[in-house]
């Protein structure tokens, strides 16, 4: 369950800890990945009708990690904004090696039981 977050401050632990297992994290960075090269594609053939292919992508492998892999209900659901900037947030974050001290950080461990302070 999503808590009641009135900052992005706030609600940027929460997402960390819902996507603490390694295989849901990298089903978001396939989807995100994807969804952008769909964008790209539709941007550059101009044709429109890869748009919701692109929503599709980014969405169905990032519930599928979260429905199969965490067991959780997706951010999504009660923060659509919030979650989506996480999404890409996490992915860069991932990308220039600074997701692990970003967990760390949050105490989220990779088995996503939360560390002890």
């Amino acid at each position: 369950m999503v808590p009641e977050c009135s900052r992005y401050a706030d609600f940027w632990p929460h997402y960390l800890a819902e996507h603490s297992h390694p295989v849901n994290r990298a089903l978001h960075y396939l989807g995100s990945s994807l969804g952008l090269a769909l964008l790209a594609a539709a941007a550059i053939l101009a044709d429109w009708r890869l748009l919701p292919a692109a929503l599709v992508a980014g969405y169905a492998f990032a519930w599928v990690g979260h429905f199969r892999i965490e067991r959780n209900k997706p951010a999504t659901f009660g923060y659509p904004l919030w979650s989506f900037v996480s999404d890409f947030r996490m992915l860069a974050l991932a990308a220039t090696g600074r997701l692990a001290p970003e967990l760390a950080r949050h105490g989220i461990t990779p088995s996503g039981l939360r560390g002890r302070r």
